[in-house]
């Protein structure tokens, strides 16, 4: 017997509905013609379009008194649109590392506190690993994480570390400030990111970044695997790896020192303020 769905939220439903109906709409709506449309209570409907508004998802035409899409959705759309982009671009690249390591290879993003899978590759055979394109990972003890914050610069990292405090998943997590910038300077001087059973208990994952002309990390790649597909006899020969794909994707984006940059020099965003 099927167990039943998990049922819908309604107040998301609506608010979804007025976000699709402001965008069909050239002129966008006012508060009247929007409470006909979605046929529900006019308070119901002003209290999802003043949320909105706050969110910065539509806005209130004051000449008009009508409400249309906000900043905020445009937004949206060129985040996904950015990294539909260059997930299509950094495929080919993937694959091959996956080929090559015969581990699971991801691509992920930095999202906030937190960075999140936009692609998954997985080789035949059993070993099946618990993650999926949208999943969430801490940045202190992935090895994707550890490679986006590692090329923030020391502002940047400040702020998001100061009133966040990291999950601890294990007695191998760190969670300390302090450790997490030793970490990420290791990972600027050798170019890669190690996860040595961080995150879950069995598993390792190898990481390098993907910088973009500015020197920035727009993404970070990694490959996956339990620890006896990863341990310290191929750790650096899969590390090389790691890397010749990032810069690889690197140069596709601009990056001209991709080329040169063999990741065992510090990083020219070290100690970058």
């Amino acid at each position: 017997m099927r167990a039943p769905m998990t049922k819908s939220v309604p107040s998301v439903e609506r608010a979804l509905l007025i976000l699709e109906a402001l965008a069909s709409s050239r002129s966008g709506f006012g508060l009247s013609q929007l409470t006909c449309q979605l046929g529900v209570p006019r308070s119901s409907t002003h209290a999802l379009l003043v949320t909105l508004e706050r969110c910065g998802y539509v806005y209130r035409d004051h000449l008009t008194r009508r409400y249309r899409l906000g900043p905020q959705v445009l937004g949206l759309a060129n985040m996904a649109l950015l990294h539909m982009a260059l997930r299509d671009q950094a495929r080919p690249v993937l694959r091959q590392l996956m080929e090559r390591t015969w581990l699971t290879v991801h691509m992920g993003v930095l999202n906030g506190t937190e960075a999140v899978l936009i692609e998954k590759m997985e080789p035949p055979g059993p070993v099946r690993l618990a993650t999926w394109v949208g999943k969430r990972m801490g940045l202190n003890c992935t090895a994707i994480g550890k490679s986006l914050i590692a090329y923030l610069s020391d502002l940047q990292l400040e702020q998001l570390t100061v009133h966040h405090r990291f999950l601890r998943h294990n007695e191998n997590t760190i969670v300390s400030i302090r450790r997490l910038k030793q970490e990420c300077e290791t990972v600027r001087k050798l170019g890669y990111a190690v996860d040595d059973e961080e995150e879950e208990l069995g598993v390792r994952c190898v990481g390098a970044p993907v910088l973009n002309e500015k020197l920035e990390a727009v993404a970070a790649i990694s490959v996956a695997g339990v620890t006896a597909q990863i341990h310290s006899g191929n750790l650096q020969v899969l590390a090389q790896e790691v890397k010749s794909a990032a810069l690889k994707i690197s140069a596709q984006l601009g990056l001209s020192q991709a080329a040169r940059w063999d990741g065992m020099a510090p990083h020219p965003l070290a100690g970058r303020s």
